[in-house]
């Protein structure tokens, strides 16, 4: 029996990065024999199992055969006589197909170690394109990896392009995507993720809704970038640098997508956008099971974010109708994503990556201020029924009209 260290925990420990998860693969060994020294089987469809003290992973040697559509189309086949190689060869990429034994020594038989060098992400082998799933998992490691200067090599996605034309990224379940799409909106760079997928013309097929924002004009004096789909993809970097909140990163990557809806004759200016994209969104994040939090900050931004921009000349009403139809009274921190979500859209235009944005402060001043208001001195004062509501909301309109006439006095930049 022979163990070794493998994929992630080897790639990123010659990284320099800090190593997260440790998975071991075991060569020269039965399932019984793994028992017999105290492992916890937890594989179902292959013999994966825990250690017993530290309960890392530990998988027997395997090879892996395609027999169906998708990436659980695979029969596997484990035992004593698979060796190492055979078992990083049914691997994605080059750097995540590297092993090291308890001395330390590294098996690099796909020249893993020269790939990280080089920041490449490669392939293993032509079975690359037998998994769908590769296409997500290599955008996503750029995504990652984005900041180490790595990109995908040219061949490894032309398999891509393969794999989308193939028709098989359709075989994918609703879960796995989103579990790929979640895991990137937490990567330092998520907009390099769907960059890929774009050259790959993996977008389409995954998000339909997403991928015909692209080559959708805007006006020039508002977004210096033009196009629509270039603006997503630079307000969610701009999300991406102002919060690790996956679901504020989420509204902002389709906070716009009615503009793909815009009729044409009226480009390129796309007024009521944000309720057009509603449908959409909430297409997309039905399909993709998407969890309601992140859907519901995403239909909330797409709905008010033109309302945030212009913040400071709204009428009290208004502002007070958008506090009860974002239901912050309730949910607080809803307020702050909004604004971060408001904050990435209209920074993540051309020249414009560094200016203020004063809005979100206003926003929180206004809130601030409707929230002093005690409704018990209310109901002492013998209201009952919808005349508390009146009262309420009242007294709430005059704390706003305070702000805004002070904030309309000392600043004029909103």
């Amino acid at each position: 029996m022979q163990i070794y260290l493998v994929g992630g925990a080897v790639r990123d420990q010659m990284l320099g990065l800090t190593v997260k998860d440790r998975d071991h693969v075991v060569v020269g060994a039965t399932e019984q024999q793994m028992l017999a020294l105290g492992y916890r089987q937890v594989g179902k469809d292959f013999p994966v199992f825990l250690h017993p003290q530290t309960q890392e992973e530990y998988a027997l040697a395997r090879t892996e055969r395609k027999t169906g559509r998708g990436y659980g189309g695979f029969s596997c086949y484990a035992s004593p006589d698979v060796t190492l190689e055979q078992d990083l060869l049914r691997r994605d990429l080059t750097i995540n197909a590297m092993a090291l034994d308890a001395d330390g020594k590294l098996y690099d038989p796909f020249n893993g170690q020269q790939d990280l060098q080089q920041r490449l992400l490669r392939h293993v082998s032509p079975a690359f394109v037998e998994d769908p799933l590769r296409v997500l998992r290599v955008a996503r490691f750029a995504a990652r990896f984005a900041a180490q200067g790595f990109t995908v090599a040219a061949e490894t996605l032309t398999l891509m392009q393969q794999i989308a034309a193939s028709g098989e990224l359709q075989a994918l379940t609703a879960e796995r995507v989103w579990q790929e799409l979640e895991k990137v909106l937490q990567c330092d760079a998520p907009q390099i993720f769907f960059e890929v997928l774009r050259s790959c013309n993996a977008l389409h097929p995954l998000m339909p809704e997403l991928d015909a924002l692209f080559g959708v004009p805007q006006p020039a004096k508002w977004h210096p970038e033009i196009d629509s789909g270039i603006h997503t993809l630079m307000a969610l970097k701009q999300a991406a640098q102002l919060t690790t909140d996956p679901q504020v990163r989420f509204a902002t990557l389709i906070h716009d997508l009615g503009k793909a809806l815009t009729p044409k004759e009226l480009l390129p200016k796309h007024h009521g956008h944000g309720q057009r994209g509603l449908v959409p969104i909430r297409q997309l994040c039905e399909r993709l099971r998407v969890p309601s939090d992140y859907r519901d900050l995403a239909l909330l931004a797409s709905d008010q974010h033109q309302n945030i921009h212009i913040l400071d000349e709204l009428r009290p009403e208004t502002i007070l109708k958008l506090f009860d139809k974002a239901d912050f009274w309730r949910k607080p921190a809803r307020l702050q994503q909004l604004a971060l979500v408001c904050e990435a859209d209209a920074t993540g235009r051309l020249g414009l990556e560094h200016k203020s944005y004063p809005q979100a402060q206003l926003l929180q001043q206004l809130f601030a201020a409707a929230t002093t208001v005690n409704v018990q001195p209310i109901i002492e004062a013998g209201y009952q029924g919808q005349a508390i509501r009146q009262q309420l909301n009242l007294q709430r309109l005059e704390k706003i009209r305070l702000v805004k006439q002070n904030y309309v006095k000392n600043d004029t930049t909103c």
